[in-house]
């Protein structure tokens, strides 16, 4: 296929709409999770296929030991969390407060106890609080089944990513669904490659932070490494607004050693986010060349119609539309 096209063919504008309603129902529907354990389970399998005879077997068979040990260090993470959370609250709080009252700062909490408070009077002000903890509940075990589903339809399109399994049954060669079905796999082929250079870059750009933070934290004897690993990799996964998130949880965790430390990890996490304009623009600017300002506003949009999913989206559909769009030709008059 050329680089520039003219929509010459039906089948081209269908499969242009084709993946607009696909959007669409993402969206509509909230089919962000699916897609996006679809996207990554896709993309790590790509990159652990070899190609000697039953490659792909052995790709499926390091990705789903792989898939289970994130799985299992996801869990682990996630109970060192909820067991350090109420302490570096606890720790944190009061010396977040001492400094806030000698600088003149009002907080509307003292302690943990206060926070908890405020939150919970804050919950109690909506209506349904319990049906609403209960549609959480629901909600997270649908996730859990979408990322199954994410993941089986990953593992399917690996094994073969034919739309059309019985073309050769056809009595006419060209016909129109078969040239159709070949034009929507171009169009996902396209944004899947979008997600490739997004997403690449940006775990790149997280691995490297992670790391660093990691020696930072292990050198000054920080508490609760796991916790702060965790967390600045995951929202490393988030362009821009990850990073604030990170940092935030990061100083409060340093401000359960002394305000001091505080202080020296916030000169080290200022300095890591000077480092990643230099490593945005080798890594994700080389490639991608989106405006801050557009960034932020797919951010803004993605987190309205799907949350952190959508967030995570946001950059690749931006990036997918300014790819498809650069292949049309626009003739002028």
């Amino acid at each position: 296929m050329s680089t520039t096209n003219h929509f010459k063919s039906s089948p081209e504008r269908v499969s242009y709409v084709f993946v607009v309603l696909t959007f669409a129902l993402v969206g509509w529907l909230h089919l962000a999770t699916p897609l996006l354990a679809a996207l990554f389970s896709y993309f790590a399998l790509t990159k652990l296929h070899f190609e000697v005879r039953g490659g792909k077997w052995i790709a499926i068979t390091l990705f789903l030991l792989l898939a289970s040990a994130a799985g299992w260090g996801m869990a682990y993470f996630t109970h060192q969390s909820v067991d350090a959370l109420p302490k570096i609250a606890d720790e944190a709080i009061p010396s977040i407060a001492r400094w806030a009252a000698e600088y003149q700062i009002e907080l509307p909490f003292t302690d943990f106890e206060g926070l908890k408070t405020m939150i919970f009077d804050t919950l109690k002000e909506e209506t349904g609080f319990i049906g609403k903890a209960a549609h959480f509940a629901r909600v997270a075990t649908t996730q859990v089944v979408f990322l199954i589903i994410g993941v089986v339809v990953a593992i399917s399109v690996f094994l073969n990513a034919q739309m059309e399994l019985d073309r050769h049954r056809h009595a006419v060669k060209n016909n129109l669904y078969s040239i159709c079905c070949d034009e929507i796999a171009a169009r996902f082929g396209a944004f899947y490659q979008s997600f490739a250079t997004v997403m690449g870059a940006q775990m790149a750009i997280s691995a490297i932070n992670t790391v660093l933070t990691l020696i930072f934290v292990l050198s000054v004897r920080m508490p609760h490494p796991v916790v702060v690993t965790g967390v600045t990799f995951l929202c490393g996964l988030l362009p821009v607004v990850g990073n604030l998130l990170s940092n935030t949880i990061i100083v409060a965790i340093a401000f359960t050693v002394s305000p001091k430390m505080a202080l020296t990890a916030l000169v080290f996490l200022v300095a890591i986010h000077k480092l990643e304009y230099f490593l945005n623009s080798k890594i994700i600017g080389a490639r991608i060349r989106n405006p801050i300002w557009l960034t932020l506003l797919g951010l803004i949009i993605g987190e309205k119609l799907m949350g952190v999913p959508g967030m995570i989206l946001a950059p690749v559909v931006l990036n997918y539309v300014k790819v498809e769009a650069s292949r049309i030709e626009v003739k002028s008059e």
